[in-house]
C-alpha cells in the first residue's frame, strides 16, 4: 500500500490537463450492456473505479480493450452472465447500475447491494422503486436484489422524493429500452447525466430534458454503437483550482467546462484569488497573504458540490476569519476535520454544519484519508503546510484521480508516492 508524501510551502505554477469524468465514465461504460455493438469511449480516465468496472463487465460477458492511454472500447454481442457479485460490486457503488441494463436486456439479474465511500446511508431504495414502477419484480435475499421482467420493462411516471443523481441515471439506463414513454420527475440535473443522455441519444435513444427537472424517455426497440468523448471532469478541476487558491501561485487548467463549475469561482474569487476563465481553460492566481473567510452550503447541481466541500474546507481553514460550512447532501461527510485538525486547522463540528476558525498556517503531520474528496483535501492542506506531510490509505485518491502527484509536480509540487511501511 502506497501514501503520498508532500513537502509543503511552495507555491503552484503551470498547466494542468483536465481527464475525463471519473463520474460520468463509470455509467458510460455501462451502456454497452444495453447494445451488441461497440462502444468507444474517449477521454477516458484511468483510475482504479474504472479498472472495477471493467472487471466487472468482463464477467458478465463484455469485450473490454484499451486504445491508448485515453480511448475504451467495450462490445458485448451477447452477455454470459446476468449476475454481478459482491467481489466485484463491494468496491464501488456506481456498479449497482448494471441492474437496470440487465434487466432492460436479459429480462432478470441478481446485482449484490454496492460498496463506496462511506460517507453517508445512501440507500438504493429509490433505484428499486424506480425499476419496480417500471414493471420489475424485486426481491433481496443475501445482499442480492433478485430481480426479473418477463417481457421487458415498461415505461412509468418516476417521481424522486428527493434529487439522486444515481437514481436518475440509473432510470435513464433502465428506460431507453422499455415499451413507452418514462418521465421522471425531480430528476438531477449534474452535466454527468446530460452526457449520458447524449450518449444514449447517439446510439438511438429518444430522451429529451435532461439537465432539467423533468426528464422524458420514449423507449426503442434496439440501440446501436456509438464513438463518444467523456465531458471534462468538474471536479477535478475544482480540487485543482482549489489546490492552487490554498497554495498560492498560477496555475492554468486547461480542457475544462468551467461552465459546470458556475458556483465555485464567484467563492474562490470571495476568497482573495483571482479567477480568469477562458473558452476551455481557467486560470487561478493567488499571491502572498491569507485567503478571506468565506461561507458555503452545499446543494445539488447548479449548486456548490459537495464533492468539493472537503477541497474549500482546506482553503478557509487558512483565512482571516471565521467560515461556516453546512453539508447538506451526506450526513458523514466531515470526516476530514479531525484530519485536518491534525495539522493545525480550528474546527469544529456540529451535526451538518462546521465553524471553521481560520489559523495563520498549517503544520505537517501524519494523516489519514478517509474517503475520495477528503484525499483530496488533505493533498491541498499539505500543498500549503509547513513541513512534510504523509498521507496515508491513498487508495481512496486512486479511484477519482488519475495521477494526482504527476500533475501537481508538474506545477512545481514536492510531492511523491512512495511505500507505506
Amino acid at each position: 500500500m502506497d501514501k503520498i508524501v508532500i513537502e509543503g510551502g511552495f507555491p503552484l505554477r503551470g498547466d494542468i490537463r483536465i481527464s475525463g469524468a471519473k463520474n460520468s465514465a463509470i455509467k458510460l461504460m455501462a451502456v454497452c450492456l444495453l447494445t451488441d455493438q461497440q462502444i468507444t469511449l474517449t477521454n477516458m480516465p484511468r483510475l482504479r473505479d474504472t479498472r472495477s468496472m471493467g472487471q466487472l463487465l468482463t464477467h458478465l460477458g463484455v469485450e473490454v480493450g484499451e486504445v491508448g492511454a485515453s480511448t475504451m472500447t467495450l462490445h458485448a454481442p451477447k452477455l454470459s452472465s446476468s449476475e454481478a457479485p459482491y467481489d466485484l460490486v463491494r468496491k464501488m457503488r456506481a456498479t449497482f447500475n448494471v441492474l437496470g441494463p440487465l434487466l432492460a436486456r436479459e429480462e432478470e439479474a441478481r446485482v449484490s447491494l454496492p460498496g463506496g465511500c462511506a460517507i453517508g446511508a445512501r440507500p438504493v431504495d429509490l433505484h428499486l422503486k424506480a425499476l419496480e414502477a417500471m414493471g420489475a419484480k424485486i426481491e433481496l435475499e443475501q445482499g442480492y436484489v433478485v430481480a426479473s421482467a418477463k417481457g421487458g420493462l415498461r415505461g412509468a411516471e418516476i417521481s424522486f422524493p428527493f434529487v439522486s443523481v444515481g437514481a436518475t441515471e440509473h432510470a435513464l439506463l433502465s428506460a431507453v429500452l422499455a415499451k413507452g414513454e418514462t418521465v421522471l420527475m425531480n430528476a438531477a440535473r449534474e452535466p454527468e447525466i446530460i452526457d449520458l443522455a447524449n450518449c444514449l441519444n447517439a446510439m438511438g435513444a429518444k430522451i429529451t430534458g435532461a439537465g432539467r427537472s423533468e426528464v422524458r424517455i420514449e423507449g426503442v426497440a434496439k440501440l446501436g454503437g456509438v464513438e463518444h468523448s467523456v465531458v471534462p471532469d468538474r471536479i477535478e478541476a475544482g480540487t485543482y483550482a482549489l489546490a492552487a487558491a490554498t497554495a498560492g501561485g498560477s496555475v492554468r487548467l486547461t480542457h475544462v467546462r468551467h461552465d459546470h463549475l458556475g458556483a465555485l469561482w464567484p467563492l474562490i474569487a470571495q476568497a482573495g484569488a483571482r479567477v480568469s476563465l477562458d473558452d476551455s481553460t481557467v486560470l487561478i492566481e493567488r499571491g502572498t497573504g491569507r485567503p478571506n473567510p468565506v461561507d458555503i452550503d452545499t446543494q445539488a447541481y447548479p449548486g456548490f458540490p459537495t464533492d468539493l466541500q472537503a477541497q474549500f474546507m482546506a482553503l478557509v481553514g487558512l483565512a482571516d476569519g471565521v467560515s461556516i460550512i453546512r453539508e447538506n447532501i451526506f450526513e458523514n461527510r466531515f470526516m476530514h476535520c479531525p484530519e485536518l485538525t491534525r495539522m493545525g486547522a480550528d474546527i469544529t463540528v456540529r451535526g451538518r454544519e462546521a465553524i471553521v476558525r481560520g489559523v495563520p498556517e498549517y503544520v505537517a503531520a501524519p494523516v489519514m484519508a478517509t474517503d475520495l474528496r477528503a484525499s483530496a483535501s488533505l493533498i491541498n492542506a499539505g500543498l500549503a503546510a509547513r513541513g512534510e506531510t504523509h498521507i496515508s490509505r491513498v487508495y481512496h485518491l486512486d479511484r477519482g484521480f488519475e495521477h494526482i502527484e504527476v500533475k501537481l509536480g508538474q506545477c512545481g509540487a514536492r510531492i511523491k508516492r512512495v511505500p507505506d511501511d
